[in-house]
C-alpha cells in the first residue's frame, strides 16, 4: 500500500513523502495513528492543507521532547526481580514494565516509545532507547537486580554473576586436589571440611 506519511518515520521517510509499505503495517499502525494517509489523489490534495499545520505540531512537539530528553537522558532505573545464581530472571523486564518504572520517576510515555526488541530476561545494567521524537532518541540504563544491593554494585560495574558462580575456598581446595592428586586427596579434604577427623590408613604388614 502506498501512503503519504503526516511525520518523519524512522527508516522509512520524511514528513510528505509517499512511501510504499505493506498492507498490515498501515492499517494496524500508521493509519489509525495519524501518522499517514492512503496515497488517492484526494488525500495528496488534503495534505498540502495540512502541511503546515502538522510542521509546527511536529515543532512544538519536538521542543516537548527536547525538554524531556535534557531531564532523562543518561538516567539509571533500577528493576528488582527473582533471579537464578546464573543471573537468569524468573520472568522478564518488558517496555511496560520500564514504562511503569518511568511513570513512578515523572515521566509519562507509552510502550511505543520503547525500543527494546526483546525483553530482558538477565541481571544488569542493560542499555535502553527511548524515542522521544521522530528526531530526539534518549537512552537510559535499566538496571536489573535481585536486591538493592546487588543493584549498587552493578552501578558500579561489578559482574555480579560471575561473583556469585566463583567457588569457595573450600570449593576451589577440593577441584583442585581432583585435578592435581589422587581421588583420595580430594575425599579427605571433603571430609576435614566436614569437620570429621580423616582416618590414616593402617601401614601394611611387611611379612619378609
Amino acid at each position: 500500500m502506498e501512503v503519504i506519511l503526516l511525520e518523519r518515520i524512522a527508516r522509512l521517510g520524511q514528513m510528505g513523502q509517499v512511501v510504499r509499505v505493506k498492507d498490515g503495517f498501515a492499517r494496524n499502525f500508521l493509519l489509525p495513528r495519524g501518522k499517514a494517509l492512503r496515497a488517492t489523489a484526494e488525500n495528496r490534495t488534503r495534505f498540502e492543507t495540512m502541511k503546515s499545520e502538522l510542521e509546527a505540531r511536529s515543532l512544538a512537539l519536538k521542543g516537548e521532547a527536547d525538554q524531556v530528553s535534557d531531564k532523562l537522558n543518561g538516567k539509571s532505573f533500577v528493576v528488582i526481580r527473582q533471579a537464578s545464581e546464573a543471573g537468569q530472571l524468573f520472568g522478564s523486564v518488558s517496555p511496560r514494565d520500564i514504562v511503569g518504572i518511568l511513570a513512578a520517576a515523572g515521566f509519562t510515555l507509552t510502550r511505543n516509545q520503547i525500543a527494546l526488541n526483546t525483553p530482558i530476561k538477565t541481571i544488569g545494567r542493560h542499555g535502553v532507547s527511548i524515542a522521544l521524537h521522530p528526531e530526539i532518541e534518549s537512552s537510559i540504563a535499566v538496571i536489573v537486580a535481585r536486591n538493592d544491593e546487588e543493584a549498587a554494585r552493578i552501578e558500579r560495574g561489578e559482574d555480579v554473576t560471575q561473583l556469585r558462580q566463583e567457588p569457595t575456598a573450600e570449593e576451589a581446595a577440593v577441584i583442585a586436589a581432583e585435578a592435581y592428586f589422587e581421588p583420595e586427596a580430594a575425599a579427605s579434604i571433603r571430609t576435614r571440611e566436614g569437620g570429621e577427623a580423616a582416618e590414616t590408613p593402617a601401614p601394611a604388614d611387611d611379612k619378609n
